[in-house]
């Protein structure tokens, strides 16, 4: 069974470091120091997260999770949504190349 994903994502998915940044630091009223020391990260591995400029790793994942109480694949499900997302980008040129398969 094939099932056809035709649809075209306009725009980019929420970065993870977006959600962190917009949705869950000001409800718990925290800053850059809190979650970091939290989990054991430095200042700067926050920041670079809440600035999109780092991905969520697995590991970061896993600490995100317990601290929030949310599930690590929440994190990296955002993150692989803006990976895939970027990479379809970056790649249209050579993935436009390449024909599917005829049905069999």
């Amino acid at each position: 069974m094939n099932i056809q994903n035709t649809g075209k994502r306009k725009r980019q998915p929420t970065h993870p470091g977006e959600m962190l940044r917009e949705d869950f630091m000001p409800d718990y009223n925290m800053n850059v120091s809190s979650p970091a020391e939290a989990l054991g990260v430095s200042r700067q591995t926050i920041n670079e997260v809440l600035r999109e400029r780092r991905a969520i790793s697995p590991s970061m994942a896993l600490r995100l999770s317990r601290f929030f109480g949310n599930s690590p694949e929440f994190w990296l499900n955002a993150q692989h949504a803006v990976d895939l997302w970027q990479a379809e980008r970056a790649h249209s040129k050579e993935l436009s190349s390449i024909h599917p398969l005829a049905k069999a």
